[in-house]
């Protein structure tokens, strides 16, 4: 049935390799039309209390939760106000509160209240809360820059929201060209041939504009998606089709024709490649059960990506090769890659040590990863460090007057004095600054009916009054959750489960419990899936333990150095790469652990080591090498926190199961061969040499394999025992 399906694929290249390529340039049309959220905090779970606040704010009131905030240096009372007015005549600003709406600019600054008045004005600086439309934000932020000038500051979400979309377009443009012309060289440089990297290239080109094109039925995709989807698919994909092409070069010295040496080359390769992808793609559904939206956005884009990678590598690249096997042959050159016997002898010798050794670091590197000491950050605050624009704007604000933030609390209308009592109370938390409220401007005598509209429509709607809260605290960090609680505690004392709060500081709140929930869900589910995985395609009862026992040990180590040097983690970045790197470097130890089988059939396992070491390494590292380098670039080049950080992880995540699987992998395929020949369905290993000198396949299938074995470079060609 396989084989059947794979020469039809071949016999009926042309028109297949046709339909890819107008499938290709609708994908590249219909990817334009996709929309891409720069905003984390609206990927919150639909039913998240501060989700609800923001919702039951839009409906009743005009100005949205302050999620901006401007500084203005050098300016007296009357200036300020100018520059008030001017940003909230911005397209796109809904409101911009500042001293003036909190007490009367007639009365003496000295005679006010010095903890209000140093919240919005303070050593000839202003400071003014502004909040800007999620629709207009790129353009209204860039209005305001224009009006305040570049000397002056402006941070916030919504700020960091706009910089994101600004700057990521171009520097994910950078990455991807870098990333691309890395892995011509690197094909270029395993090959042995110079057209062959090319078409490797467009078959990847095909799939990436396909999937693009297909995201388009979500509407819209996160910048996670839209920064690193392209990235990771070229990264991944390029595993399937580096399996493949490698298999089918040593078969087309060995068939006849190229169409003969691809369906064979299809039939031999299609389980190992299918349980890679298989992998990749259990791993990434597995973020399609976090609650934060992101996740589910993010896993379901790449697992239609690799599905459709999958079908590209077994329809499209088959076809494209046969199709230009002429030009395969005519451009072959030599092979730049020099014999690898002294490196399969090298790892044979020491990998059962290294495995010895091994066996020591997960505890340690579990316990590490996981520490409490670990800084995380969780929301957008830190997304830009210093050195970014952005970065150095919120220093230069912070500088001044401090971190603060803006939080909203709605409260059902009608109970005047226990708006009050509410209100006094509020005030004595030191970290509440100011608080502008109806009770707070009009009075707790002063009917509706008699106070200002202007005034009243800020504060009062249909059914709620609101109560803005100035506070002195980050937009994360323990000291803000402990705050955010603190205030849902009084509210609750005074309006039982009929308040709302809302604010940057209560949304990262409830990102970081949303977060923190999602963390031990996918990763039970991503290494049950796996396993589940890895026994229906090896058969094996011991292998699947082995081979996610080495992965996970290597996540362990990547995430247990912040612990040892200090340094914060963006939780997202943790989340994501922890299962990525599981599902994308499952695949090379599926593919070293099958060739070792392969080899151990009709070798004794030292041998079958080296064989092994000697005819994967180069595939493996292929990808490998592009993966490692891709995350890297991604973390050198984004200004992005996360996306920066999620490419550093990547790369040093990668780099260590690459060593792992190669250097300490051997040694447990050594050490447990017994049990792997004994609880592997159908698996027989060989016993003696002399069943070695005796062994024949007598299917030409076989005689092939054998043919193909012996080709393969060995280091030593002595007999050696079990």
């Amino acid at each position: 049935m396989k084989e059947r399906f794979f020469r039809f694929v071949v016999n009926h290249r042309k028109p297949i390799v046709a339909i890819f390529a107008i499938l290709a340039l609708i994908g590249l049309v219909l990817g334009q039309m996709v929309r891409v959220n720069y905003d984390m905090n609206d990927y919150l779970p639909a039913n998240t209390d501060s989700t609800v606040a923001l919702n039951v704010m839009d409906d009743e009131f005009n100005g949205n939760v302050p999620n901006a905030r401007v500084m203005v240096e050098n300016v007296s009372l009357s200036e300020a106000l100018a520059y008030k007015h001017k940003i909230a005549a911005v397209d796109g600003v809904s409101e911009v509160t500042w001293l003036d709406d909190v007490i009367s600019l007639d009365t003496p600054l000295e005679l006010a209240d010095q903890k209000t008045v140093e919240t919005y004005y303070k050593d000839n600086s202003a400071l003014f809360s502004v909040s800007i439309e999620e629709d207009h934000a790129q353009q209204a932020v860039n209005d305001i820059r224009s009006i305040i000038g570049e000397n002056n500051a402006m941070t916030g979400s919504i700020v960091s929201t706009a910089v994101a979309t600004e700057s990521t377009i171009s520097e994910i443009a950078i990455i991807t060209i870098c990333a691309v012309l890395f892995i011509l060289l690197v094909l270029a440089l395993t090959s042995t041939s110079w057209i062959e990297p090319l078409l490797i290239l467009v078959g990847l080109g095909v799939a990436i504009a396909i999937n693009r094109g297909t995201n388009l039925i979500f509407g819209e995709i996160s910048f996670v998606t839209n920064a690193a989807g392209a990235i990771l698919q070229i990264a991944i994909a390029l595993d399937f089709s580096v399996f493949l092409i490698r298999r089918y070069g040593e078969y087309r010295n060995v068939y006849p024709s190229a169409a003969e040496a691809m369906v064979a080359s299809l039939c031999k390769m299609s389980t190992t490649i299918m349980a890679s992808g298989c992998t990749v793609i259990i791993g990434f559904l597995a973020l399609c059960v976090m609650q934060f939206r992101i996740g589910p956005d993010l896993g379901y884009a790449l697992a239609k990506g690799i599905v459709i990678s999958l079908i590209t590598v077994f329809m499209f690249t088959p076809g494209l090769f046969v199709l230009c096997d002429k030009w395969l042959l005519k451009t072959r050159h030599r092979s730049f890659i020099p014999s690898l016997s002294k490196l399969g002898t090298l790892v044979q010798r020491i990998c059962v040590p290294l495995a010895c050794v091994f066996i020591l670091l997960p505890i340690p590197a579990f316990l590490a990863s996981t520490s409490d000491s670990i800084n995380y950050y969780y929301g957008s605050s830190e997304i830009f460090g210093t050195g970014t624009q952005y970065g150095d704007d919120t220093q230069k604000i912070e500088n001044t007057f401090g971190k603060s933030d803006t939080y909203v609390l709605l409260v059902p209308k009608g109970e005047t004095a226990q708006e009050a009592a509410l209100s006094n109370e509020l005030k004595q938390i030191p970290e509440v600054t100011s608080i502008i409220s109806y009770v707070d401007i009009a009075g707790v005598s002063t009917p509706s009916e008699l106070a200002d509209k202007d005034t009243l429509s800020q504060v009062e709607s249909e059914h709620y009054r609101r109560l803005v809260l100035s506070v002195d605290a980050a937009y994360e960090g323990e000291e803000t959750f402990t705050l955010v609680e603190q205030i849902r505690n009084i509210a609750q004392q005074y309006y039982p489960d009929t308040w709302l709060l809302a604010g940057a500081g209560v949304s990262t709140t409830d990102l970081m419990s949303t977060i923190t929930h999602d963390k031990d869900l996918v990763d039970i589910i991503a290494v049950v899936a796996v396993l589940g995985v890895l026994f229906f395609a090896t058969r094996s009862l011991i292998l699947p333990f082995i081979l996610v026992f080495v992965i996970e040990t290597s996540i362990w180590c990547n995430f247990a150095v912040p612990y040892f040097d200090g340094s914060s983690i963006f939780f997202l970045s943790y989340l994501i790469v922890s299962t990525i790197q599981l599902g994308v470097t499952v695949d090379y130890a599926i593919l070293f652990s099958e060739r070792y089988r392969e080899s151990r059939r009709t070798m004794p396992k030292k041998r079958a080591i080296r064989a092994t070491v000697e005819a994967v390494t180069i595939p493996i590292c292929t990808s490998g090498i592009v993966m490692v380098v891709v995350g890297f670039l991604l973390g050198a080049i984004s200004t992005h926190g996360v996306l920066a950080q999620l490419g550093h992880f990547l790369g040093v995540g990668v780099s260590m199961s690459l060593i792992s699987i190669l250097f300490v992998l051997p040694g447990f395929l050594y050490l447990f061969d017994g049990l792997i020949d004994r609880l592997t369905w159908h698996e027989h290993f060989l016993r003696n040499d002399k069943a070695t000198k005796k062994h024949t396949l007598n299917t030409p299938i076989g005689k092939t394999t054998n043919k193909v074995l012996k080709s393969l470079p060995l280091s030593s060609q002595k007999s050696e025992t079990r």
